[in-house]
């Protein structure tokens, strides 16, 4: 290959590189936008369900690092947390394993005017509990016998339930595991329950077929979101999730922030020390 040769090979890959970086930009700029778009109408979503006096239960379930924490971040991120309540409960309780198995996610059912995210819900039993020995094979088939009837019994009182699964490549799976290990920022993702699921990826699947196979209903199916590309997963999710709910735009009522109080003349600034914050910025 001659010099022009050379420098041919050289502005061809570097045009590609440019393109491509280009593509990236624009992939990203498409999904900031949609994102701001479903943002926005999930603040409308939030105005319609404090009206409506609605009861909202969205159930986020799937394989270990398929982003169900990313995409429960994207809709909550812009709404109050008062109306959008994430309940991720940690490992129960000696007290709370005496209980009856749903009794403690009873108590995190919405009263009227919200909506609550499972980060993981009743049905860690016929998957990580069931996989990991955390209970016996009859205790989580007789789990999922009831379960049809326990989430029909929620459906019939008025609750609107979504359940979504969100799956992931052996590949992918293993790329975010590698690169939770190797980012101090992501490192306290990883947790020992990650390392079983990763070893136990087939056990795991077994697991969640039958789970699926079982409790997909017609009062409460199972939507499956893929999620290799994360962003394509959120907004595919998201927009899901909106166009199930039949709700209204309210219209919004500009207040009026009135006439602000003139100073006392008698108010005197207090003459005392105070400990400031550093300015470091």
């Amino acid at each position: 290959m001659d010099r022009s040769e050379d420098d041919e090979a050289l502005l061809e890959s570097a045009a590609k590189g440019t393109k491509k970086n280009k593509g990236r930009k624009d992939g990203r700029k498409r999904y900031e936008k949609e994102m701001a778009r479903l943002q926005v109408e999930l603040a409308h979503l939030q105005a319609w369900v404090k009206k409506a006096g609605a009861r909202i239960v969205i159930i986020f379930e799937g394989r270990d690092a398929a982003g169900k924490g990313g995409t429960i971040k994207r809709i909550t991120e812009r709404v109050s947390p008062r109306v959008f309540r994430v309940v991720a409960l940690p490992a129960p309780t000696d007290r709370e394993k005496s209980q009856m198995y749903m009794q403690r996610y009873i108590a995190h059912m919405p009263a009227a005017g919200e909506i609550v995210i499972f980060d993981r819900s009743w049905y860690n039993r016929p998957g990580v509990e069931r996989v990991m020995g955390y209970c016996s094979d009859k205790q989580a088939r007789r789990f999922l016998e009831l379960t049809p009837r326990f989430e029909a019994a929620i459906v019939e009182s008025g609750v609107t339930l979504l359940k979504y699964f969100l799956t992931v490549s052996e590949d992918e799976q293993e790329r975010r595991f590698r690169q939770r290990i190797d980012d101090p920022l992501r490192q306290w993702k990883l947790s020992p329950m990650d390392l079983e699921s990763y070893r136990r990826w087939w056990d795991y699947t077994r697991a969640y077929d039958e789970m699926i196979r079982i409790t997909d209903s017609q009062h409460a199916p199972w939507w499956i979101v893929p999620s290799d590309d994360k962003k394509r997963a959120r907004i595919n999710c998201i927009s899901h999730l909106l166009k199930s709910i039949p709700y209204e735009r309210v219209k919004y009522q500009a207040p009026a922030l009135g006439k602000r109080q003139k100073r006392p003349d008698d108010y005197v600034e207090p003459n005392v020390p105070r400990n400031l914050v550093p300015d470091v910025f």
